[in-house]
């Protein structure tokens, strides 16, 4: 079975497995989406709730990007590969902290960089399922994306004595 996408005035097909690999893909994207909503609820730093809601947001885009592509459409991505080395979080966590509240966040953070890890290397290992050009940009982009969150985690565990 083939299904066709509207893409810049042409028809591309869309074979199955590249049908399948994209629902996959956004498997993982709403449980990222799940799982930032509820570290953003449980951790104790205002910071790194603050970090975990922009995630959750980036990855609700990632999910309708692949929407998008569902429904026949590619859209435009911006090649976004300065968040994480951007990102400057502030440490909040001192000497005076509770230990509890840091082992806690820490392990949130820690938690994440692993889900970002595996989310990245899928997309990594997918990208090269499809023939269009545009779609490979796009999951290329959204690995590389995948990857600034981890840094921003990273980041943050590292201003905050967490390593």
């Amino acid at each position: 079975m083939q299904y066709f996408l509207k893409r810049r005035q042409q028809t591309m097909i869309l074979k199955e497995k590249e049908r399948s690999v994209i629902e996959d893909l956004q498997t993982q994207e709403k449980s990222c989406v799940e799982k930032y909503g509820k570290y953003a609820e449980q951790a104790r730093d205002p910071e790194l709730k603050n970090l975990f809601r922009n995630i959750q947001q980036e990855e609700q885009k990632h999910y309708e990007s692949l929407s998008m592509i569902l429904s026949g459409s590619v859209p435009e991505c911006n090649c976004n590969d300065r968040s994480g080395k951007d990102y400057q979080p502030k440490a909040v966590y001192t000497a005076m902290s509770s230990p509890e509240d840091k082992q806690h966040d820490a392990f949130l953070a820690t938690d994440c960089i692993g889900t970002e890890k595996l989310v990245s290397g899928t997309y990594n290992d997918d990208v090269f399922a499809f023939g269009d050009s545009g779609v490979r940009k796009l999951l290329a982009d959204i690995q590389i994306e995948e990857q600034n969150h981890a840094e921003m985690l990273y980041k943050y565990k590292t201003v905050n004595g967490m390593m």
